[in-house]
């Protein structure tokens, strides 16, 4: 079952130690460049999480599941689905969360299968999303050409739209990894039948140091920017260009 989030200490202690990190590599030696910089993603990670989370309570209210409904989740308003820990996390540390969205399996038709087609939605949604951007972008592109998006408001526009695509991949990527509380998990888990092992359990109960350790040893990161890396040059040559 996916449950409301909590403060958990693990996650703050993770976003102080690579606040601390970006610190001391100079990440905010300009203050003014960097404030600049989130206000530009900014719109990507509100659009991100917003539309991950959606995704999520739409898929299991459409399942017969009316615990999101019931707790206002089937909604894009973004307030309904921010976690202020997990926005912090990816303004601050460049990964993050929303508010996980709460479901009640036994609602479920087919329980296995619902419960694996609510995991993918989210991660089904930030590439939808992606995609849309990528086409926005080339619009943009085709009516102010390379010179109207190098300077001025097609500059910030440009910048804009770039970075909902980037963020959407990769919360898209980051939530692909089968790390409890990942989707990525649930995913697996519901593909191989895992839940019925105890091993899926035991790493379920470690998950949260677990991932962690990924994040703080930069192997999230190892995983995450060749895969975004390799979908932007393949939506760039593909959609925009």
């Amino acid at each position: 079952m996916r449950n409301k989030s909590q403060i958990n200490p693990i996650f703050l202690l993770m976003i102080v130690v690579l606040v601390f990190s970006s610190y001391r590599a100079g990440a905010y030696s300009s203050p003014h460049d960097w404030l600049l910089y989130k206000i530009l993603v900014l719109p990507g990670i509100i659009i991100g999480l917003s539309f991950h989370e959606f995704a999520h309570a739409w898929t299991a209210w459409k399942l017969h599941d009316p615990t999101p409904k019931m707790q206002g989740r089937v909604t894009i308003n973004p307030i309904a689905h921010v976690d202020w820990l997990g926005f912090a996390a990816l303004l601050f540390c460049g990964f993050g969360w929303g508010q996980p969205v709460e479901i009640n399996p036994n609602n479920f038709r087919k329980r296995r299968r619902d419960e694996f087609i609510v995991s993918i939605a989210g991660v089904t949604m930030n590439l939808i999303v992606a995609l849309i951007f990528a086409v926005i972008a080339r619009v943009i592109l085709s009516v102010v050409g390379v010179t109207g998006i190098a300077e001025g408001l097609g500059s910030i526009l440009w910048q804009m739209v770039m970075g909902v695509i980037t963020i959407n991949l990769v919360l898209m990527i980051f939530n692909l990894i089968p790390v409890p509380p990942l989707d990525g998990f649930s995913i697996i888990g519901e593909i191989f039948n895992l839940k019925t092992t105890d091993l899926y359990w035991n790493v379920y109960n470690y998950g949260n140091l677990i991932l962690f350790a990924l994040i703080i040893f930069n192997i999230t990161d190892m995983i995450i920017s060749p895969c975004v890396n390799a979908l932007m040059t393949l939506i760039t040559n593909v959609i925009i260009c």
